[in-house]
């Protein structure tokens, strides 16, 4: 059976005299996935938001004149399918006697170590892939997650949620991004009151975000003029993500209300039993979830130049 595990697996655990084991887990850190993604709970098999665009500006009603009227209309609907996300191992009857140092016992945080590390993956791919045409939101706008082409809505027009010309990270670079969130539109193109929130970042740009928003003064300059940024505190807080692939692409998460967005549908769950006729116990552990977007005013970023 694949996955089976045998004491041919696991020889030097059969023999005391080890000081101990190794490599199978590591200390866990809180959830970072929760910093790029509001959750929210669901008890169905997928979940739909439907866009519906916004009307346009009021105007002004000459006396005795009657009240221009204005309609609206829905537009895309993107759709969170849930997956199932699942691992399990099977230990045969003779190694989970023989096993010396309770290994076997740790089954259910080795499990969620595995299931931890996997909803981190997949949260921060949404993110990983943002700049690629080829993965978009199903039943969404129809374009990545970063664009300079998002549909604005079905009364047409679009918008742009990328830096016109990708740059590095860099105080300039983030001001402009800051300019360009608060200059957003809605659907209708009217501008719209839009605030930045957090700036996600890699592990290898950590530093960089932390200078440019920490210190006092202009950064990297010998300009006595006080960080802007930080002054007028346009950004509460710095993300620091292990799992972001690309070590020059960063982003700003917004205050958008549906746009980066996480559902549960059922917490991680562990299971086991055993065989009746070979013995062998079987462990198992699986959850439902989804990661997504609904409106892409959620996050602004730039690829970098690399």
């Amino acid at each position: 059976m694949a996955g089976t595990i045998t004491r041919g697996n696991i020889p030097r655990l059969l023999q005391e005299g080890l000081n101990t084991t190794f490599g199978h887990e590591y200390k866990r850190y809180p959830d970072q996935f929760t910093k790029l993604f509001n959750t929210e709970s669901s008890r169905k098999a997928f979940e739909i938001d439907q866009m519906v665009e916004g009307m346009g500006l009021a105007s002004i009603k000459p006396e005795g004149s009657d009240v221009a009227f204005d309609d609206f209309q829905q537009g895309y609907a993107p759709k969170y399918n849930h997956y199932t996300v699942a691992k399990g191992f099977v230990v045969t009857q003779e190694a989970l006697e023989d096993e010396q140092y309770g290994l076997m016992s740790k089954k259910a945080r080795m499990l969620g170590y595995s299931m931890k590390i996997t909803k981190e993956v997949i949260a921060a791919n949404i993110y990983n892939r943002a700049f690629n045409p080829a993965f978009t939101m199903p039943d969404g706008d129809g374009v990545q997650l970063l664009s300079s082409a998002h549909p604005a809505g079905p009364s047409g027009g679009t918008f742009s949620n990328v830096l016109s010309v990708a740059a590095d990270l860099s105080e300039a670079s983030l001001e402009d991004l800051l300019i360009q969130i608060g200059l957003a539109t809605d659907s209708r193109g009217q501008r719209m009151t839009l605030s930045a929130e957090k700036l996600i970042v890699p592990v290898a740009l950590q530093f960089d975000a932390h200078r440019i928003l920490k210190s006092t003064l202009q950064n990297d300059t010998a300009n006595n003029a006080i960080n802007a940024v930080r002054s007028m505190g346009l950004i509460s807080e710095v993300v620091v993500n292990n799992y972001l692939t690309s070590n020059d692409a960063w982003f700003i998460k917004t205050d958008v209300p549906d746009g980066m967005k996480h559902f549960v549908r059922r917490a991680i769950a562990f299971g086991e039993d055993n065989a009746f006729l070979s013995g062998n116990a079987r462990f198992k552990a699986s959850e439902r979830y989804s990661f997504g977007w609904s409106d892409p005013r959620g996050v602004y970023g730039s690829a970098g130049t690399a």
